[in-house]
């Protein structure tokens, strides 16, 4: 089974994630930060990566420490999870339509990671949520996942539907890069003998 559990403690948060890359998008995610745990929810069912959270963070000053380390977690987990990388995809992208919004997402399971964001939110905040934390968590999961990852907003008004359609589209990419391909069972996706 290509499972992972990541603890990760610092002075500012405390992180615990399990995820299954074999599983059917069942989540169970408690930051203390709702819209992020919407989000969290997205990511694992439109995936169908099984996905646990449990974050303790230092909320009384922002959101900020919890979300950023919960993408690093999260990204740990991903690198253990899929090991030596024999026989996946690699690669996955999405172009995900979700009412005004339109969001395109491509990625490279490459272990040399890169973010590409062109994402722009119409406002600051979603709820009491700061959008700027929705890059925060992306920058977070590529660099510790090893991810290359391009992230553009096509169309989009509603700050709400962009946030939503991003983790949904990355979703939906990160899918199709981890699903193990038939033609390829335990051979590296990659000519150079490396991932």
């Amino acid at each position: 089974m290509r499972s992972a559990t990541i603890t990760r403690e610092t002075a500012e948060t405390r992180i615990e994630v399990t995820l299954n890359l074999d599983g059917t998008g069942v989540y169970d995610n408690q930051t203390g930060v709702g819209f992020f745990d919407h989000m969290l929810d997205q990511l694992s069912r439109h995936s169908l990566i099984d996905l646990t959270v449990r974050a303790k963070g230092d909320l009384h000053i922002d959101d900020h420490h919890t979300v950023e380390d919960t993408g690093i977690a999260i990204g740990q987990a991903l690198v253990r999870a899929l090991g030596d990388k024999k026989g996946i995809r690699r690669y996955g992208s999405f172009h995900l339509a979700m009412d005004d919004a339109l969001i395109r997402a491509a990625l490279d399971l490459s272990a040399r990671p890169f973010l590409i964001w062109n994402v722009d939110f119409p406002t600051a905040k979603i709820g009491t949520f700061d959008t700027e934390l929705v890059r925060e968590f992306f920058q977070a999961l590529s660099t510790h996942g090893g991810i290359t990852l391009h992230v553009d907003r096509l169309h989009g008004l509603n700050s709400h539907h962009i946030a939503e359609a991003a983790f949904k589209a990355v979703a939906r990419a990160l899918r199709e890069a981890v699903e193990p391909d038939p033609r390829m069972a335990g051979v590296l996706p990659s000519t150079k003998g490396a991932l």
